[in-house]
């Protein structure tokens, strides 16, 4: 059994329009939103015990406040092939990268992250969580797949229906107060 911890990076601050996407770092909602994601994880979920993410400022400053609030979290590895991947990048990365990790934690953007959970769950009309993330997969949202796998190189090519979502947690789930059109 494998399991991959999806998290979208949190809200991005667009208060300087020349940055570049790239460049652009967390907002103090998106900040707060990573400590509580951060928080919830380390008392809901295993640590991960590998972290792949996309190295754009937004998604590392999320996991910085993400693993400060945690309290037991690897050094991320950055690739960028997260930096906006499809679906079939982020499952092509979790195959070359997951090495001998049972529990991976990937951290990257939409559309990407969510078109992967949703490769992956069937859409067979029986997972709750699944019509969940169709609707929207937030910034600062945390999904955990569970795929019956003996390694990561199994999902290379062949991810899609493999997995069971297990949970899916959006920030103004854990304080209302980050949801949307809150400040």
């Amino acid at each position: 059994m494998k399991t991959v911890i999806v998290l979208r990076h949190a809200k991005s601050d667009w208060g300087d329009m020349s940055l570049r996407d790239f460049d652009r770092g967390l907002n103090g909602r998106g900040d707060r939103a990573a400590a509580v994601m951060g928080r919830w994880a380390a008392l809901n979920i295993a640590p991960p015990e590998r972290i792949v993410a996309s190295p754009a400022v937004r998604v590392v400053e999320t996991l910085h406040r993400f693993a400060q609030a945690h309290g037991s979290c690897p050094e991320p590895q950055f690739d960028m092939r997260l930096y906006l991947a499809s679906a079939p990048m982020i499952a092509e990365v979790i195959a070359d990268t997951g090495g001998a990790a049972d529990r991976l934690l990937i951290a990257g953007h939409s559309a990407g992250v969510e078109e992967f959970i949703l490769a992956c769950v069937p859409d067979d009309g029986r997972s709750a969580l699944r019509d969940e993330v169709e609707i929207k997969f937030p910034t600062a949202a945390l999904a955990v797949l569970d795929f019956d796998i003996g390694a990561w190189g199994d999902l290379a090519g062949d991810f899609a229906g493999r997995g069971r979502l297990r949970t899916f947690v959006r920030p103004r789930d854990l304080d209302p107060a980050l949801g949307p059109d809150q400040r």
